[in-house]
């Protein structure tokens, strides 16, 4: 199966246009040879300079003339003009901000395509964080190929990822007047260590930064949150010489020159993405031993430790964080939970490096750890509601081609996979759970004819290993993770296929911003998620619209939604994710923005013409000022 594209979708083409109309003022792309031989970029009469060390790209639009642009694009696309004072530190940086699941790196490897074509660069490379990100960049490459070809007169280009083993690739970059793509690591190139920054004598003497440096790519950051956010990393980003940056992500941390936005609220109501909805799994009949879980200590202004512990609501039971301190009560603290009556007051706490706990009057809680509660029945019944959605699902499917996917995160490899003295593997309790609960649930009368493959071959996990093949835990961004990331980004289409039996995948760090697969319809959190940020993008591991078994996407609200299998209610879900979005998109549900207005078509005279933002503000506090209706002086159409 071959994934298609839509060239046609006018919130990616306006994304695309953003960028190119940037440099509008640039002289127009006439041939491939259409070369400067002058080392002064700035005097080069092309779109390309050649210079001792290669072909470059020569930006001929003044700084001036792109501010200009930059207000004009922003105008129309509902962005508060950037001041030209912040301009000037923010340099030629450029961001979008896109939505998780609506197409961020078709979007800017087309704006890539459409640069060449249109202006005649040539170089462009793509800074990611991670290997996941990498592998991401390069499986979309692949799969756009043919399709950019198609749309862009069969154009020739080379890609590549850098490898410092193969540092010598770089010199065909520089002198090659063919487009070149890079993909590189961040930490490839931020240290001085780095062969990227060392003299090459298979290069004649320089370093592959200095042939990098020669031709002023366009550098393109994947994730920029996660990419220049140190110091060092923003000074590696300058060594490259580009002649611009564009950054692209859903969660920036710092907006620079936003050119575009496509936040989730605008994602979903042009129906862009699945909708979201929550599953709810409450400990409503839970036991009722006191839940305890150290989560930090701290001894930078006194001992103390940030501890979570369930709290007595009105009618209900509730988890909340608390920093104490020596002699503090667990039982005031949770509005007098009968479960923290004897045996909570605290003892001591050690902040000891690699000695970190909590003593109560009834033992010792290290760092990390928990006790009590109801986190082992919550996981049980999570595992068992998400296998039902599931299969729901696949009866609502059933017969058109659209295959099924649930991915399931966890806290610990070795609650899905164990193994033995001899390193044979065997299935942890997750595992077990799981094929329980499936084998009860695929027996019942409406789901026989889903029972199509064994259990053991519906379910896997997707973890990184060390070199005796044994799975372990990691962070997601060591050596180790490389051939996980390879395995996962390349059988996307695998995993597409209804002969495929897996169906149920099981994670702990590998499946996050750089992964996605359509046809997640089920996401199952079997542990804390922590900043909003972490829930946003383990939320976009689905949010993508599915695809049927002919790679077209499906566009069907009956069938777009992304269940999400929760332990909290879901008013509590709902309420975080809203103020997540409230947090970073910059709006209030519920109320109308100074902007609501600028898109209306007003008539002046014989001519039509948007409203414009600042008149939208205008009226918008003309409203304001009146309780009563009242006749604006104003035709809206």
């Amino acid at each position: 199966m071959k994934l298609k594209f839509d060239s046609s979708q006018e919130y990616q083409l306006q994304a695309v246009s953003s960028f190119v109309d940037l440099f509008d003022g640039q002289k127009l792309h006439k041939g491939d040879y259409s070369i400067e031989i002058n080392d002064n970029i700035t005097q080069g009469q092309g779109s390309l300079f050649q210079s001792e060390l290669g072909i470059g790209n020569n930006l001929m639009v003044s700084t001036e003339a792109i501010l200009k642009n930059l207000h004009d694009i922003q105008e129309r696309n509902d962005i508060d003009p950037i001041p030209e004072a912040e301009f000037e530190i923010n340099g030629l940086n450029f961001s979008v901000e896109m939505e998780t699941g609506t197409g961020k790196t078709y979007v800017y490897l087309r704006t890539i395509f459409e640069l060449s074509q249109k202006y005649g660069f040539k170089k462009f490379i793509i800074v990611v964080p991670s290997v996941a990100i990498r592998e991401g960049a390069l499986k979309n490459i692949e799969i756009t190929a043919d399709h950019f070809k198609a749309l862009y007169n069969n154009i020739e280009f080379e890609h590549f990822v850098y490898d410092s083993k193969k540092a010598n690739r770089l010199r065909q970059f520089a002198t090659s007047n063919q487009l070149q793509i890079m993909i590189i690591n961040i930490d490839a190139f931020n240290k001085d260590t780095n062969i990227f920054n060392q003299e090459r004598n298979q290069l004649n003497g320089f370093s592959p930064r200095e042939f990098i440096n020669a031709v002023r790519p366009f550098v393109i950051i994947d994730e920029p949150q996660k990419v220049d956010n140190t110091p060092k990393a923003q000074d590696a980003i300058k060594s490259l010489n580009p002649i611009c940056i564009f950054r692209f992500s859903a969660t920036h941390k710092n907006l620079y020159n936003l050119i575009y936005k496509l936040d989730p609220i605008r994602a979903y109501e042009q129906r862009l993405v699945k909708q979201i909805v929550v599953a709810s799994v409450t400990g409503a009949n839970a036991q009722n031993d006191a839940f305890i879980k150290l989560l930090q200590v701290d001894n930078t202004s006194g001992i103390k430790a940030r501890i979570r512990i369930q709290v007595q609501g009105k009618g209900d039971v509730k988890e909340k964080d608390f920093w104490v301190k020596q002699n503090a009560d667990l039982y005031v603290l949770s509005n007098e939970r009968s479960a923290y009556q004897n045996g909570f007051e605290v003892l001591d706490i050690s902040c000891e490096p690699g000695n970190e706990f909590i003593d109560f009057t009834s033992g010792r809680l290290y760092l990390g750890q928990e006790r009590g509660g109801i986190t082992e029945d919550l996981i049980d019944v999570q595992i068992k509601n998400t296998i039902k959605k599931h299969l729901d699902k696949e009866l609502q499917l059933r017969g058109r081609g659209i295959k099924v996917l649930s991915l399931f995160f966890v806290d610990k490899v070795c609650n899905y996979r164990i193994y033995d003295t001899d390193g044979k593997p065997a299935k942890g309790k997750y595992a077990d759970d799981f094929e329980r609960h499936y084998a009860e649930l695929i027996q019942l009368p409406q789901y026989k004819e889903l029972d199509v493959f064994p259990v053991e071959k519906c379910h896997d996990g997707y973890f990184s290993a060390d070199k005796k093949g044994v799975y372990k835990d990691t962070n997601g961004s060591t050596q180790a993770d490389d051939d996980t990331y390879a395995k996962i980004m390349r059988n996307k289409e695998q995993l597409l296929s209804m002969d495929e039996p897996l169906k149920f995948i099981f994670s702990h760090s590998a499946l996050r911003e750089g992964w996605d697969n359509p046809n997640v319809f089920q996401i199952c959190v079997l542990r804390e998620v922590g900043s909003a940020n972490e829930r946003r993008q383990t939320l976009g591991r689905g949010l993508r619209l599915p695809v049927n078994s002919e790679g077209e996407r499906v566009k069907d609200d009956n069938i777009n939604k992304l269940t999400v299998i929760a332990r909290e209610s879901y008013a509590d879900f709902a309420s975080g994710l809203q103020q997540e979005y409230e947090d970073d998109c910059g709006v209030t549900f519920g109320k109308v923005p100074q902007i609501a207005f600028a898109k209306i078509t007003v008539t002046e005279g014989e001519e039509e013409k948007p409203l414009g933002r600042v008149a939208s503000a205008n009226l918008w506090a003309e409203i304001q000022n009146y309780d009563t209706p009242h006749n604006l002086d104003i035709k809206l159409r």
